[in-house]
């Protein structure tokens, strides 16, 4: 097998402001395994977050790449997914092009490869049941901290697109800001359903006193209100909570999530903060029947880089899957997503298409 790595800039079509940071755009590196003739791709993307910046995880890309080497097929390097001391992203951009290249292998979308022990994603055989379609979710938009008129624009036209989940960034300087915010969404998207997003900005006494108001309001959930770092602090805020808590950063590591399963109402899995879709498989496994309901997410990153959670959208109660139309302008396409909805093909592999001088060709 051969690897190769292409990096590129994503542009954000507009600032997204959080509470703790302001993003115009980020790098991808895009992965690439080459076997007998075919191609498997993953991308990674910088986080100043997670301490991944471009040079780093070049490097670490790179050093995967050899790591494949050890290995006669995809297959096998699928099945034992070495993950050494490899940062999450790595990892997941790894495990995505081989899954992708499994899957043109194998003629099998990487959903039913996800999943190849269920009768959920056998493949039909004559005279049985015909599989069952690929995934497809709502997916959340996020709208940042901009000012309430401009949030009440932005909620009109995803409404209008189809969009039936906003998710509102908070963590203003001022909460006030925040409220109207929420106000002016919920005003000018009436049908849908609101998830709130402060990034850890509040204090446990401040959650208690906002909560209760975003709850007036109509919010759905709130994910990660507090500072990460205190599992006990989320825990104890969530028994007191009005409304439902999804906790986000202080979910990174399957061991993260088994000290918060049952005691949180969701989970946010991003792959590139666990490790890729089979890490998120067993994450939503271990909560399973636990009261902690799963939550699939995603950084900013093109169509190539949110199609492997698509593949796994059918199995979450929130999908926050909008990423890619974040994007000034996406390189990659196959995942939908412009109407509301992230749909997974049939197609074999990650079923995604790079778009070249104004075509798609086949990656």
């Amino acid at each position: 097998m051969k690897a190769t790595l292409r990096t590129v800039r994503l542009a954000l079509a507009e600032p997204l402001r959080i509470s703790r940071s302001t993003m115009t755009a980020r790098d991808a590196v895009w992965f690439t395994v080459e076997h007998e003739g075919l191609t498997g791709h993953g991308e990674a993307v910088t986080s100043v977050y997670y301490g991944l910046n471009t040079a780093e995880l070049e490097r670490q890309l790179y050093e995967a790449g050899l790591d494949l080497g050890h290995f006669g097929d995809p297959e096998s390097a699928l099945r034992e997914r070495p993950a050494g001391d490899r940062p999450p992203a790595v990892t997941a951009a790894v495990e995505a092009a081989l899954l992708d290249l499994c899957g043109k292998r194998s003629g099998l979308p990487a959903h039913r490869l996800l999943d190849a022990k269920s009768a959920r994603t056998a493949p039909s055989t004559p005279g049985a049941p015909s599989a069952p379609s690929a995934p497809s979710a709502r997916t959340a938009r996020t709208i940042g901290i901009v000012p309430a008129e401009r949030a009440a624009a932005q909620a009109r036209s995803l409404a209008d697109s189809g969009f039936t989940v906003i998710k509102v960034k908070a963590g203003a300087p001022d909460p006030e800001d925040d409220l109207d915010r929420v106000q002016a969404i919920a005003s000018a998207a009436p049908r849908a359903r609101l998830l709130l997003d402060p990034n850890g900005a509040w204090t446990s006494t401040e959650a208690m006193q906002l909560l209760p108001r975003y709850a007036e309001l109509g919010v759905e959930a709130v994910e990660q209100p507090l500072a990460p770092g205190d599992h006990e602090a989320l825990a104890r805020l969530a028994e007191r909570s009005p409304l439902p808590l999804i906790a986000d950063e202080d979910a990174v590591t399957y061991e993260d999530v088994r000290r918060l399963a049952g005691r949180v109402h969701g989970v946010n899995v991003k792959l590139a903060k666990c490790g890729g879709p089979y890490e998120a498989l067993r994450i939503a496994e271990l909560i399973a029947g636990s009261g902690t309901e799963l939550m699939l997410g995603c950084l900013t990153a093109s169509t190539l880089g949110l199609a492997p959670a698509v593949h796994l959208a059918d199995r979450a109660r929130w999908a926050d899957l909008d990423g890619h139309l974040l994007l000034a302008d996406d390189p990659w396409t196959g995942i939908g997503g412009a109407d509301g909805v992230v749909r997974a093909s049939e197609l074999p592999g990650l079923g995604v298409r790079e778009r070249r001088v104004g075509r798609e060709d086949a990656a």
